[in-house]
Parts: C-alpha cells; structure tokens; sequence
C-alpha cells in the first residue's frame, strides 16, 4: 500500500472512531437523532415523537430544495437537492412545521 493510501485508511479509521465515542456520548446522555427523509414531496415520517434535548436531521432526496420551517420554533435555509439540516428540540410540544416553498408539505414533532 501507497503512503497515500495508508494516509487514507488512517483518516477513515480517525474519523469512525470520533463518529463512535460521538455517538456513544449521546446515547449517554440519553440524547439521540432521529431522521425525517424528504423525499416525494413530502416528509417521511410525516409525525415524529422525539425527548426535548434530541436532534432532527431532515435529509432532502428530492431533486429540488424544500425548506423546515415552524413559525416561533424554527426554521432551515432553503435545503438543497442531496441537503441536510439539523435541529435541536429544546422545547417541549406539539410542533407543526412545513416548506414554505410547497405549502402542502406538512410534518409534526411531538417533543416530550
């Protein structure tokens, strides 16, 4: 193997390891992530329950940009085609969000 190649290997080993001890401190401290898709127009699941303190990742797998937004909650950049957007839940509730830029995307988070 190449020095570049080993270099590589190295840097993929680096960053599975911080990806673990990143992952294991969540789950120590009882915080997770939980993952919306966006994808045929619409958010999957369409109603999540997540802790207060969890992250939202919403994942954009349609070819075109769709926003997450919650008037008073919270509210993503325009989200392009291959995007990602997370958010923290600090509140509790009952949390209604939609793209603004197709009005008929609806999603709810139930934040306990």
């Amino acid at each position: 193997m190449t020095h570049r190649g080993t270099a590589r290997k190295t840097a993929a080993l680096g960053a599975a390891a911080i990806m673990a001890l990143v992952h294991g401190a969540c789950a120590a401290d009882g915080v997770s992530l939980q993952t919306v898709v966006i994808e045929g127009v619409a958010y999957k699941p369409a109603a999540l329950t997540v802790k207060r303190g969890d992250r939202v990742k919403w994942i954009n797998k349609d070819p075109f940009p769709h926003t997450v937004t919650a008037p008073g909650s919270f509210g993503s950049h325009s989200i392009a085609a291959g995007g990602t957007w997370t958010h923290v839940m600090r509140r509790s509730g009952t949390i209604a969000y939609a793209c603004t830029l197709h009005p008929n995307m609806n999603g709810t988070l139930q934040v306990q």
